[in-house]
């Protein structure tokens, strides 16, 4: 995940960097202190970005990443968030979106992580925003679905993960590979191909593999529902 926010905010900065227009020449009778602060200041922009993230709870580390964008990009970057029930709550997702395309100077719209709702909230923008550029980040729906939908879409190798996970329990001695999931995630293509090519890969190394149900983040016991069943599982499974 921070590989792939590190993807996000190079790309968010190659945006900004490419509206930025040249600096005026000096002038011989400034001083040379002038003149560098002068260079120093940012170029005035004429556009915006929209940038949507998970919340503190539900995903910190894009949420901070935005936040120091925003502090970055000021008025330039429009940072939301999607709500932390989003499966239940597509509505406020596809609000959202509609909200920042709403902003004339607003030119692309990012989602990190574009969970369930953001395709069909990509529909809604392009309804009034057919130029919108929309980049999709760690997309829930299926691929087919997004891609169709999104200009560009971002993830991890899932399929990799699963072979290259699976050789470094093996390199650490693994006996046995616990895997821990929940229904919604496993009815998530690439996090399926995931979990079948570490089942395949465990069965290659003569690894035992056990699937575990945990309780699922956004149900009605929460991050600290899903928490807490870890925090004690983990020891019994030991």
């Amino acid at each position: 995940m921070k590989r792939f926010l590190v993807l996000l905010l190079a790309l968010m900065m190659v945006l900004s960097l490419a509206a930025c227009g040249q600096k005026p020449a000096e002038e011989p009778e400034k001083p040379a202190e002038e003149t560098t602060e002068e260079a120093e200041k940012p170029a005035e922009v004429n556009y915006k970005i929209g940038l949507m993230t998970g919340t503190v709870s539900q995903g910190e580390e894009e949420f901070r990443a935005g936040e120091a964008l925003k502090k970055e990009m000021g008025d330039a970057l429009i940072h939301v968030t999607y709500p932390d029930k989003f499966g239940t709550e597509q509505e406020t997702t596809i609000s959202n979106m509609k909200s920042m395309a709403a902003d004339p100077d607003v030119k692309a719209i990012i989602v990190c992580q574009a969970v369930t709702g953001v395709s069909a909230g990509i529909d809604a923008v392009r309804e009034s925003r057919p130029d919108m550029l929309v980049i999709a980040g760690a997309p829930h729906d299926d691929p087919e679905v997004i891609a169709a939908r999104a200009d560009i879409c971002l993830d991890l190798d899932q399929y990799q993960r699963g072979v290259d996970i699976m050789a470094t329990s093996k390199d650490m001695g693994a006996k046995t590979f616990i895997h821990y999931s929940f229904p919604r995630h496993m009815s998530y293509p690439l996090l399926a191909a995931r979990r079948d090519e570490l089942k395949k890969a465990a069965a290659e190394s003569g690894i035992e593999f056990v699937e575990i149900d945990a309780p699922d983040p956004t149900g009605d016991a929460g991050m600290p529902g899903a928490q807490q069943f870890i925090l004690e599982d983990v020891p019994r499974q030991v």
